[in-house]
């Protein structure tokens, strides 16, 4: 007797769970050939405000997370993606993306979520201090993380910017409401699985499928969103600094802009830098002897 398949419904990863867009909207996209290869949730700017509550409900427990375990967590989610190198290589070569250059940035990725990895347990090193004053006081600079911060990946190559985005803001302590790529969200979505299935807690890392020009405005204004880290053209750009000055949030644009790009396999795209895009610091003054 022959049968169908089953095919998967994508979702958006929200929460520690799988969502519908709470519209009910989709849209579809298609395979190298141009044939349909499935529906993606078009999430609104409600699902926008319903994962930035869920990160923030997660941002308290993750940054007291000590910073090896952090470390371990990105270390899992690099072997999560590791051990699915395969299939999201597979899945973007049908979409239409190049072979050799997915299976190099698939590498890449999984390796740069161990480079951050590794940052977990120095990055205090690196970015605090012990300070000289001009009293019988100790004076010690720490870093915190900002809490719920926004980020907008460009729409190719579709995996490794979203996780260059991604690891040095949840390395930190930080919680993350992520906006997938438009053209190609589908990889987004077999991220959410390994995501599901690692051992970061659910509402650390929130991935929306959708369109750019419907939620970028909400992502610019919403209070309750500490910063945003994105690629955006000049329109977005604009849009963004408006919003952001309004709500007063940290922006930092991660392309340079101008027609040029970054190049998301180098060492450029990593670094510390990243993480001190969305830190706070804190200084202690505490009298010697007490």
């Amino acid at each position: 007797m022959s049968r169908l398949p089953i095919t998967k419904t994508p979702k958006p990863y929200v929460g520690g769970a799988f969502i519908r867009s709470e519209s009910g909207r989709t849209f579809p996209v298609t395979d190298a050939a141009g044939n349909f290869f499935a529906n993606i949730p078009q999430c609104t700017r409600k699902d926008l405000r319903n994962a930035v509550e869920a990160a923030a409900k997660a941002g308290p427990g993750w940054a007291k997370r000590t910073a090896y375990n952090r470390g371990q967590i990105l270390y899992r989610l690099a072997e999560m993606l590791e051990a699915r190198r395969g299939e999201m290589i597979d899945l973007m070569v049908t979409l239409g993306c190049d072979r050799e250059n997915t299976t190099r940035g698939v590498d890449v990725a999984a390796d740069r979520l161990v480079y951050y990895a590794g940052w977990a347990d120095k990055l205090e090193q690196a970015l605090g201090s012990v300070n000289p004053v001009a009293s019988p006081h100790f004076n010690f600079t720490v870093s915190e993380p900002m809490g719920v911060i926004g980020v907008i990946a460009p729409d190719r190559p579709p995996l490794l910017p979203l996780i260059s985005l991604i690891a040095p803001l949840i390395v930190s302590g930080n919680t993350v409401v992520a906006l997938a790529s438009e053209k190609m969200p589908y990889p987004a979505i077999l991220l959410g699985e390994m995501l599901a299935t690692s051992d970061l807690p659910g509402g650390v890392v929130n991935l929306l499928t959708g369109f750019r020009k419907e939620l970028i405005p909400t992502f610019a204004t919403h209070a309750h969103l500490r910063g945003i880290s994105a690629v955006a053209t000049a329109e977005e750009r604009k849009a963004i600094r408006l919003g952001a000055a309004e709500s007063v949030k940290r922006v930092h644009f991660v392309d340079p802009g101008e027609g040029g790009k970054i190049d998301w396999w180098g060492d450029e795209a990593q670094g510390l830098e990243p993480i001190r895009q969305f830190v706070e610091f804190k200084t202690t003054w505490h009298p010697v002897g007490a």
